[in-house]
């Protein structure tokens, strides 16, 4: 199944453009980003350059001569897993600012990180966007389903990204059995989820990635204590700490911070953590069963739209923030979205239609309320 991701919008107008700042495209490992490249180094006739591989990385010296020669052959650049050499940060303004180039880096935004204070002096000269596991509207888009179908094809797609979730070689495959999925997913979080993130950042302990990964996963739409997950897994609390961070900044987790109002009524000091994939959160508890089976099924449905907005928002650049509220009684609200001009919209998440909704958000705001019928057609106005 050929799905054409929202990225390719992006890519697309980056190389009809005039602009030779240096294009990023990040995200999770598996998501597709290599699979983007491959793609364009076809349409292009022109390789890509593997920076996995030390050969590919040592093309790429802060020299003149080596730059020039690189040039002459090459007008378009294409760069996968960028991170893995921060110097390159260095290459790439010179390429920008005595070179016309177009250069698409792939990878984690660790590198911002990692090379520091070199890729903050190209703040304002350089294009970003984000290649994550499809979306629903990708998924919709590629399916090409006639209307009369739509309705019956929106709850399957619904059901099917909430056990399985959408990484590409998950979702695209259709000839996968239930049993492959499960074999691809578990790979995914061994090898790339997991070990991969030890060996990058050298990391000490594997078995407590997993748990600590495992222990959020079972806590879909409630507040995470960072002292109680360190207390439970014998763990020093400020390692706990980084490690949820690594897994943030690689994509794994999306962190709902709570909203504070000027009136103080919101009390809470930690966060809600979701998954960007649900196949991977099931991968990590074991649990593949039909929702209906599930005791879990309204988090794991909080966990699915909250992920949703998040890929809508970063696939379209969409200047917003994310929360949700409580109160001191206890109420709380699933989902604020804040605007730049501190327009609220305050969304409440039922898996199950017939539930009873509440408003208590205490500033001027839009209330809606999101269930398995409207989904869709909420998130598309983001």
């Amino acid at each position: 199944m050929i799905i054409k991701r929202i990225i390719d919008r992006h890519v697309e107008s980056y190389l009809h453009g005039d602009s030779y700042e240096t294009f990023y495209i990040w995200g999770p490992r598996r998501s597709g980003k290599t699979t983007l490249l491959e793609k364009l180094s076809k349409e292009l006739g022109i390789p890509f350059f593997d920076f996995d591989l030390q050969t590919d990385q040592e093309l790429f010296v802060p020299r003149q001569d080596v730059l020039e020669k690189l040039v002459s052959t090459h007008k378009i650049i294409l760069i996968d897993e960028v991170q893995n050499y921060p110097e390159v940060t260095v290459v790439l303004k010179l390429l920008q600012s005595k070179f016309k180039v177009k250069v698409i880096a792939t990878g984690s935004s660790e590198l911002r990180q990692k090379a520091g204070k070199d890729f903050d002096t190209m703040a304002g000269r350089f294009h970003e966007a984000y290649c994550l596991p499809l979306s629903v509207q990708e998924a919709i888009e590629a399916a090409q389903i006639a209307p009369y179908r739509q309705e019956a094809y929106f709850h399957e797609l619904k059901d099917k990204i909430q056990i399985f979730g959408a990484y590409p070689e998950v979702y695209a495959k259709k000839t996968l059995s239930e049993t492959e999925k499960i074999d691809v997913l578990e790979k995914i979080v061994s090898t790339y989820v997991l070990k991969d993130v030890i060996n990058i950042y050298e990391l000490r302990n594997e078995k407590l990635a997993r748990d600590i990964l495992t222990k959020i996963a079972l806590q879909l739409g409630s507040e995470v204590s960072i002292r109680e997950i360190a207390s439970s897994l014998g763990a020093n609390k400020d390692t706990v700490s980084n490690y949820i961070e690594i897994f943030i900044k690689n994509y794994i987790l999306i962190p709902l911070p709570s909203f504070k109002t000027n009136v103080r009524k919101a009390v809470s000091e930690n966060r809600k953590l979701y998954f960007y994939d649900l196949g991977i959160r099931n991968a990590l508890i074991k649990d593949f069963r039909d929702l209906n089976l599930r005791p879990d099924k309204g988090g794991v449905f909080e966990n699915f739209i909250i992920s949703e907005f998040e890929k809508q928002r970063r696939n379209t650049n969409t200047k917003l923030s994310m929360y949700f509220y409580r109160e001191y009684g206890g109420q709380e609200v699933d989902l604020v979205i804040e605007d730049y001009k501190k327009n609220y919209t305050t969304i409440e998440i039922k898996s199950q239609s017939h539930e009873k909704l509440k408003d208590i958000f205490p500033l001027p705001h839009t209330f809606c309320s999101i269930g398995p019928d409207n989904f869709f057609d909420e998130i598309q106005k983001l």
